[in-house]
């Protein structure tokens, strides 16, 4: 009898297992995932600086399979819609993307834009940030592309010189507190801070929000006291404004969140070492060392939304003291094609989404 028990109990057991595991497949059956690649793409005046830098954007856009792309430096040269020709180009290759009239900032992507508008509004070219809500398989995600104001740009003072004439000084600047200031002269906080504002009413509509931007600022994350001797921070270690904003308001850099050693992964993105442009054209402080991280992809977090992967997409050179630099990080680069369009480099993300 007690056999008898035993063995019916092994087999309810089984049975119980068996009606578990069923449950599991079909919830994971019933659970989509798609990988979402975002990129941070400075093009530098539409790729019209480097020769056949235009088509240069689109075989990058093409070969990184990006679904999401914010643009900096977008001109609507001689009257022609930027957004008009970017799809155009991509269309006549097979790639059916989405884009809207746009200045300064632009935004493409492989699925319906639902409305964008001008968030941050570029004014006497002290950046901009444009917005728009993507249907992406009926999820809807708040994209915004950032080109933050260039001048009073803060980075260059501990380097020897002016962030907004880019003349030499007489000497370096290293009191924090002076840099702060300077920095805080510039247009950048008001648009992170309208950003903010912005991204936080979308995260209560239960919107994914994801930013990319070239933000002519560094982050605090880069500039820590492990490397305040290097790259001509000239013992600096400094807590910059806007990447701790971001930060204390909970949103995420996705390039150190996959690579946080600023010392093994230091991810340059300007000045890029483009061999087709002479170096007088690349190096604004030719005498220093001005190598930074100033492009970004922020996100918030959300269990819908998953970082899987970031690199640098562009030359693994760089530009230093006026000289063509190559040095050997530990950083993933997807070196460009043929032709790079731009002085910076990009920032490509994977993310898997779930729906």
């Amino acid at each position: 009898m007690l056999k008898r028990t035993i063995k019916h109990l092994k087999k309810l057991s089984l049975f119980i297992g068996f009606i578990s595991c069923s449950f599991a497949f079909i919830n994971c059956k019933n659970e989509k995932i798609i990988k979402l690649n975002v990129l941070q793409f400075n093009i530098w005046q539409e790729g019209t600086v480097v020769p056949n830098g235009f088509n240069a954007v689109v075989d990058e856009i093409i070969r990184t399979d990006a679904d999401l792309i914010a643009f900096s430096e977008v001109r609507n040269y001689n009257g022609v819609d930027f957004s008009k020709h970017i799809v155009e180009a991509l269309k006549e290759k097979g790639h059916t993307y989405y884009a809207q009239p746009s200045q300064d900032t632009g935004l493409l992507s492989k699925y319906p834009i639902i409305e964008q508008t001008a968030l941050y509004p570029v004014k006497n070219d002290h950046g901009s940030i444009t917005k728009a809500i993507i249907d992406v398989l009926d999820v809807e995600i708040a994209f915004y592309s950032g080109h933050l104001d260039y001048l009073n740009c803060a980075l260059y003072l501990p380097r020897g010189y002016d962030g907004s004439t880019w003349n030499k000084l007489d000497s370096i600047v290293t009191d924090v507190e002076q840099i702060q200031k300077n920095n805080l002269e510039s247009m950048r906080d008001d648009a992170i801070d309208v950003f903010i504002a912005d991204a936080e009413n979308e995260i209560k509509q239960d919107r994914l929000v994801i930013y990319g931007g070239d933000n002519n600022e560094p982050s605090h994350l880069d500039w820590i006291e492990a490397n305040k001797n290097l790259y001509d921070h000239n013992g600096v270690v400094i807590n910059w404004r806007n990447t701790s904003e971001l930060e204390n308001r909970g949103f995420k850099d996705a390039y150190r969140e996959v690579f946080p050693n600023p010392l093994t992964h230091p991810g340059f993105t300007y000045p890029a070492d483009n061999p087709l442009v002479p170096i007088n054209k690349l190096a604004w402080s030719p005498e220093a060392d001005d190598r930074d991280r100033i492009d970004f992809i922020f996100y918030y977090p959300d269990e819908r939304l998953q970082l899987m992967n970031a690199k640098i997409l562009g030359p693994q050179g760089d530009v230093s003291r006026n000289q063509r630099v190559l040095e050997v990080t530990e950083d993933v680069f997807l070196e460009p094609l043929n032709v790079w369009p731009t002085d910076h480099k990009a920032v490509l993300t994977e993310f898997a989404l779930k729906f």
